[in-house]
């Protein structure tokens, strides 16, 4: 039996991908296994999807001055000498990582073993993690076209993000039943992630009075933004989160309003949704769903808000464009060949394991 192992961990947009390869993994007959921290968020969500589950230590890499600087180091070279043991106890034909730092020991312990390792690089540049991995990865997937050039031309290919099979069976009429809307009116959608966003929250429910005029309103705040307040607003539901019924909203929506992380993004792309995108602001993060958010921008695919310049008018004037001129942007993103990336990595994942045996 051909054998596979994941790895990846620390955000849920480091698993996700995994779990959207399993079905395919499993119809192509290989044994699967997954390595990621001792505790982490992958834990949980690999253990559910009834996969051999094993724990590594793991430390963060930091840029910036800290004491976890001088401990962490420790933590990296006990989770490499583990996954040197975990491979050569498991055998693998192939690893396949989706990044996190928990996957850094993981992949160059398969090198070290001779196991050929395939990277998926979800941003538009490389983040530390991965450019730690990539000089010991047999092949470098990505998103976006402007990646290749960041990358090894022997090393990258363009495969797009691989989606869960289960997203693109949503019933938008379930969708409807599910929050009590009407099919008489468009619905607009905002995402922003499982912990929310405070800035698109406030602004979105300050545009609520012109917005309900012509769209009823899904709006996933995050967990404890909630406002009770709305609860009996016509045309308007709210939760802190979608997990099973998520395909179903997606398909009763007919304009999103999302931040710019690269996994959501990929999703509307394979959904082939019209978007707002609102990217996280360069001042708490590196700047990696601007540049993301860019990409889509220029390839036709969304409109962009920068945080900064978010507030009731731009929001405004942004849904009724992209609403106005939504067949557009379906009709861009109909064309795109990075949309759905499991294909692309499975064929990549039998290819290395075929050389391997």
């Amino acid at each position: 039996m051909k054998k596979v192992l994941l790895t990846g961990g620390g955000t849920a947009g480091h698993v996700t991908p995994n779990i959207a390869l399993l079905p395919g993994l499993k119809e192509a007959g290989f044994e699967i296994r997954y390595i990621g921290s001792y505790n982490g968020m992958e834990r949980g969500l690999i253990e559910k999807e009834g996969i051999p589950y094993f724990g590594i230590s793991t430390g963060k890499f930091r840029r910036y001055l800290s004491l976890k600087n001088l401990s962490d180091p420790i933590r990296v070279l006990k989770g490499y000498a583990e996954s040197v043991k975990i491979i050569r106890d498991y055998q693998p034909d192939v690893v396949f990582s989706k990044g996190g730092f928990v996957s850094v020991p993981v992949v160059l312990a398969a090198k070290k073993c001779h196991v050929p390792v395939i990277i998926h690089e979800s941003d538009m540049t490389p983040g530390l993690a991965n450019k730690l991995s990539i000089p010991s990865a047999t092949k470098v997937c990505c998103n976006f076209p402007e990646t290749l050039e960041k990358l090894p031309a022997d090393k990258a290919v363009l495969s797009g993000s691989p989606i869960r099979k289960e997203l693109l069976s949503g019933d938008k009429q379930a969708g409807l039943r599910f929050t009590g809307l009407s099919a008489d009116r468009p619905i607009l959608m905002m995402m922003g992630g499982s912990t929310g966003s405070r800035i698109i929250n406030q602004v979105l429910r300050e545009a609520l009075p012109e917005l309900l005029k012509q769209f009823q309103i899904i709006h996933l705040c995050g967990k404890g933004n909630l406002d009770s307040s709305l609860n009996h607003v016509s045309g308007y539901v709210q939760y802190e989160y979608i997990s099973n019924e998520l395909k179903d909203l997606m398909a009763a929506s007919d304009i999103i309003l999302s931040r710019a992380g690269a996994n959501a993004i990929c999703e509307l792309l394979a959904l082939k949704k019209p978007n707002v995108l609102v990217p996280l602001s360069a001042a708490v993060s590196r700047g990696d769903q601007i540049l993301n958010a860019a990409s889509f921008e220029r390839q036709g695919f969304s409109y962009v808000i920068q945080e900064e310049n978010l507030k009731v008018s731009t929001l405004l004037k942004a849904v009724q464009e992209v609403y106005q001129n939504r067949s557009v942007y379906i009709n861009a993103m109909s064309k795109s060949k990075q949309s759905n990336g499991v294909d692309i990595v499975l064929n990549l994942i039998k290819q290395l394991s075929e050389k391997k045996q």
